[in-house]
């Protein structure tokens, strides 16, 4: 392998790392989100006066919960747009990397 074919597979590999990273981190912020505010609309069900707000923030947390799957579809896309710009670049298998 020649020192250029090799900076550009290191260089490739760094970069979907950054990309999966980054996809990670926002999925796990939007989990610790949802958890946040089912709890809190949990704990406003215990009081008539504030169910209202409660279901709203169920309503909310139900929305954050169909943008996991848009996080992850997008982190797809992606990284499938980096690799056809390097085929020679081998990922690992996906799934190993679902969150």
């Amino acid at each position: 392998m020649t020192e250029k074919s090799h900076d550009l597979t290191l260089t490739i590999g760094h970069d979907e790392l950054t990309i999966r990273d980054r996809y990670e981190t926002l999925s796990i912020l939007n989990d610790i989100l949802i958890g946040v505010i089912f709890l809190v609309g949990s704990i406003l069900f215990f009081s008539e006066s504030t169910t209202y707000e409660g279901t709203w923030l169920f309503v909310i947390g139900s929305v954050l919960m169909l943008i996991r799957p848009c996080i992850r579809i997008t982190r797809r896309f992606h990284l499938q747009k980096v690799r056809a710009q390097h085929p020679s670049v081998r990922a690992p298998h996906e799934s190993s990397f679902d969150y």
